[in-house]
C-alpha cells in the first residue's frame, strides 16, 4: 500500500499534468531542443574499478523507477537514459521538456519535495531501515540545480548511498540519480556536482 506521502506526490503530479495553459502565469518564451542532449558515461563520477556503460536514450521513465523520485516522474513526457557499472553502482538521467518555464519550475519543485521527503518515507514504509537525507546546496548553472544525498542502512547490514541532482534550463528540466553501496563518506559529491553542471548545460 502506498504511503500518504507517496499519494500526495502522485496527486501533485496529476494536478500539474492536468493544469490548463491559461492557469500558468505568462513568462518569456524559452526555446528548448526537441530532444535535449543527455549525459555520456564520461560525464559521471569515475568508478574506481569498473567503467560506466550507457543504455540508449528512450521515451518514458526507467524501469525500475529511480529511488526517491520515481513516483514524481511524468512518464508520458519524459525521456531517460540508464548507466551501469559491472559492480555495485548505477545511475540514471530523466529529462522533461515542459510547455513553458512556469510548468518546468513546478515540476522541479515537485522533484525537490520528493527527494527531501525521501528519508522519512523510507523509514515509514520499512521500520527495519534507517535513512538520512542531506542537502548539498546549489550548483550555479543556467536556471539552477541542487544536489542532495540519501543514505539507507538496513537491519541486516546492507548500506547504500544515493545522490540526486535536480536542475532546469528554461522549460527543460532534468533529474540525475547515482547510487552505490556505502555511506555518505563514499559518495563522490564533488565529482557529482560537475556531473550536475554538465547535465544542465546540455539541456539548452
Amino acid at each position: 500500500m502506498r504511503s500518504a506521502a507517496a499519494l500526495t506526490l502522485a496527486s501533485a503530479l496529476l494536478t500539474l499534468a492536468a493544469a490548463p495553459v491559461s492557469a500558468v502565469a505568462p513568462e518569456r518564451a524559452t526555446p528548448a531542443r526537441a530532444h535535449p542532449a543527455f549525459l555520456e558515461p564520461r560525464d559521471l563520477p569515475p568508478h574506481p574499478s569498473s567503467p560506466w556503460t550507457a543504455g540508449p536514450v528512450a521515451a518514458g521513465v526507467p524501469d525500475p523507477l529511480p529511488f526517491c523520485v520515481g513516483e514524481a516522474l511524468p512518464a508520458s513526457i519524459a525521456r531517460h537514459r540508464v548507466f551501469r557499472t559491472e559492480l555495485d553502482a548505477g545511475a540514471s538521467q530523466v529529462v522533461v521538456v515542459e510547455r513553458d518555464a512556469a510548468r518546468a519550475r513546478s515540476l522541479v519543485s515537485l522533484w525537490h519535495k520528493a527527494v527531501r521527503s525521501c528519508a522519512a518515507r523510507v523509514e515509514q514504509q520499512d521500520p527495519r531501515t534507517r535513512a538520512e537525507g542531506r542537502d548539498y546546496g546549489r550548483v550555479p548553472v543556467e536556471d539552477g540545480a541542487r544536489l542532495y544525498g540519501v543514505h539507507t542502512a538496513h537491519d541486516f547490514g546492507a548500506t547504500d548511498v544515493h545522490l540526486f541532482a535536480v536542475g532546469r534550463d528554461g522549460r527543460t528540466v532534468t533529474v540525475v540519480t547515482w547510487g552505490s553501496m556505502g555511506d555518505f563518506g563514499d559518495a563522490p559529491v564533488a565529482a557529482f556536482r560537475r556531473t550536475a553542471r554538465t547535465a544542465v548545460d546540455k539541456l539548452g
